[in-house]
């Protein structure tokens, strides 16, 4: 009775031995390196490719060009305020031109309205060319931001684009062979879901940056226009801004 549990036993274990080296052997079959995984899309996988990295240098390049201290600088703020309290137009606009930025081009824009010739300033004049040199800025810096929304349009109509061309070798390669070669046929639908895997893999992330950097963006042309205001502000009134007061100031005019 023993021996006959004890063959019993050796005969589960190894049946289970042999399940799971089955098992294994299956996974290893199954198993798909990156590489192949890329090979396997087809043509359609080096123009998305190419989205991927174009994708990844733009985000790069706009985390580091759009941040807000390098477009405001705002630490140059109190130095041109005196100037405008002071009424030095000239030597703001100096100042504007060797320190070139978002912030002092789209200031040096409304600075050179203020120098004319004529004796009273014309602050309309002055407005419109701030908003002009504001919308080129603008345009300028926008240009990267847009380029993620077209990465992110047109990789799926890419990926779509290898979904068709591997369903159409699929239904060619059954018209031609039948049904005796299934590797084959499912090379081709492998090729077609991987290329639509991969443009929306690609858009996803493009479209999350691109409404990322253009509201902050928005935020920072905000930002700018008052700063802006603040100065012809402070050189059309010869007084300092409210903004620009301490707590101590305000509560000194409080009591006056």
């Amino acid at each position: 009775m023993k021996k006959r549990l004890l063959m019993v036993a050796l005969l589960a274990v190894a049946g289970a031995a042999l399940a799971q080296g089955d098992i294994t052997d299956a996974a290893a079959a199954q198993k798909t390196d990156l590489w192949t995984l890329l090979k396997q899309g087809g043509w359609a996988m080096f123009p998305l490719g190419a989205f991927s990295f174009f994708m990844v240098a733009l985000i790069i390049q706009n985390f580091i060009s759009l941040r807000p201290k390098t477009l405001l600088h705002t630490e140059q703020m109190p130095q041109l305020l005196e100037m405008m309290l002071q009424k030095k137009c000239k030597t703001a606009l100096i100042y504007c031109r060797k320190h070139p930025s978002m912030f002092t081009n789209t200031f040096g824009a409304g600075l050179e309205r203020c120098m004319d010739g004529e004796e009273e300033i014309d602050f309309v004049k002055v407005k419109e060319s701030v908003e002009e040199a504001s919308v080129e800025q603008m345009a300028k810096l926008m240009k990267p931001i847009d380029y993620l929304s077209i990465i992110g349009a047109s990789s799926p109509m890419l990926g779509l684009l290898g979904t068709v061309s591997g369903m159409i070798k699929a239904f060619h390669t059954m018209g031609s062979q039948g049904m005796g070669k299934p590797e084959l046929l499912a090379a081709n639908i492998g090729e077609a879901l991987i290329t639509t895997a991969t443009g929306l893999v690609i858009a996803i992330p493009s479209m999350f940056f691109f409404f990322f950097f253009k509201k902050g963006f928005q935020k920072t042309l905000a930002t700018l226009g008052r700063n802006i205001g603040y100065l012809f502000d402070a050189l059309q009134t010869g007084k300092e801004p409210v903004s620009f007061m301490d707590l101590e100031t305000l509560e000194k005019m409080e009591g006056e």
